[in-house]
């Protein structure tokens, strides 16, 4: 017995041995008061884009962050949505693709667009300097997946920029053929379970919804810097 808990004692010690510091950047979303959806809702499934390179700028832009954070209240939102999602379609759930984004990654964002004059740009990432409610912690990006983590076919990857991602012009696209019914279908599944929640969709991205106006996120929160 002495003799394993001396190697107990020289394992724990070892210099070897792996140390995980936290995300200093997830350290600074739990002070200024944001909450990680997961320990909110451990249902929730997470693939932040943005610490990939699955994205629009092909780059992992997040570093460390690998969890998602939101505003405690939009959480608690994002909590009833996945519970209206899970008692009308038990097989089906929540797959989040972003949350909080600091205005940092914002200004990012802004300048992987150099093709779009500021004008046309705005329908795609907000002006920095304006902010999005995604700097706040008061938007979310999101699909629908089965319970394994398989996204549903919505006609389009997130962070497509092009009319068949615009939900006000899915009627025009399904005539064209370039959606289909089965497609506004699996998006109507995801806006009836973001209604459901106290969200608000946009008519230019099937998957960005808000919990709450720019103008009140300003009075609410502070925007996220860094």
């Amino acid at each position: 017995m002495k003799f394993l808990l001396f190697s107990l004692a020289l394992w724990v010690t070892d210099p070897t041995t792996p140390v995980y510091a936290p995300c200093p950047d997830e350290v600074s979303f739990e002070k200024a008061g944001l909450v990680d959806i997961q320990k909110v809702d451990p249902s929730l499934l997470v693939d932040l884009k943005y610490s990939t390179t699955d994205n629009f700028v092909k780059k992992d832009v997040y570093g460390c962050i690998t969890r998602c954070y939101l505003q405690p209240d939009v959480a608690e939102k994002l909590k009833k949505a996945q519970e209206y999602l899970r008692k009308n379609h038990p097989n089906y759930r929540l797959l989040v693709y972003d949350g909080v984004r600091s205005r940092k990654v914002q200004w990012k964002l802004w300048e992987a667009l150099p093709q779009y004059a500021p004008k046309y740009r705005t329908n795609y990432v907000a002006h920095p300097t304006r902010g999005s409610i995604h700097n706040y912690g008061c938007a979310v990006d999101l699909t629908v997946a089965t319970a394994d983590g398989k996204a549903l076919d919505m006609g389009t990857p997130f962070d497509f920029f092009g009319s068949e991602a615009y939900p006000r012009k899915e009627d025009e696209m399904l005539r064209q053929g370039k959606i289909t019914k089965e497609h506004v279908r699996n998006r109507q599944v995801l806006r009836d379970a973001m209604k459901a929640g106290g969200f608000m969709g946009i008519t230019s991205e099937w998957w960005h919804f808000n919990a709450m106006s720019l103008a009140q996120a300003k009075v609410k929160y502070t925007i996220v810097e860094e």
